[in-house]
């Protein structure tokens, strides 16, 4: 199965940090994590490969450009038709947080709210573009 395929899967994480150096160190010594700067964005992000496989992503919170949101990890779940996904969302009572969101040479994202009060990330990936 490849994730960035599959429609429903959890196809990457993201760390928002306030000190991706410090991070970096945390994450390498807990769990051999090796790191790499991606080359494919206009911003410094890093990317957490494991076994040369890359497995998910760093990045500074000032980028996010809101200083309230604390560091966290993100998930992002692979959507076919982005459209279609984020009118579902709100049809059934969730909230779009980010609006579809081109990210160069990946795809299009968009962050969603639950009824519940849960974000999560959806993806269409572009693979290619």
């Amino acid at each position: 199965m490849n994730p960035f395929e599959t429609e429903g899967a959890f196809s990457w994480f993201e760390l928002m940090t306030s000190d991706v150096d410090e991070a970096k160190n945390f994450y390498g010594e807990v769990f051999g994590w090796n790191f790499k700067m991606a080359d494919h964005v206009d911003m410094p992000y890093t990317l957490v490969t494991v076994e040369g496989q890359e497995i998910a992503g760093m990045m500074d919170l000032k980028h996010c450009g809101d200083e309230k949101i604390p560091p966290h990890w993100g998930n992002y779940v692979t959507v076919k038709e982005i459209e279609a996904t984020v009118a579902k969302v709100k049809e059934l009572g969730g909230t779009v947080i980010v609006e579809i969101t081109p990210i160069p040479k990946v795809g299009d994202f968009a962050v969603i709210q639950d009824p519940q009060g849960a974000i999560i990330s959806i993806i269409e990936y572009k693979l290619g573009c």
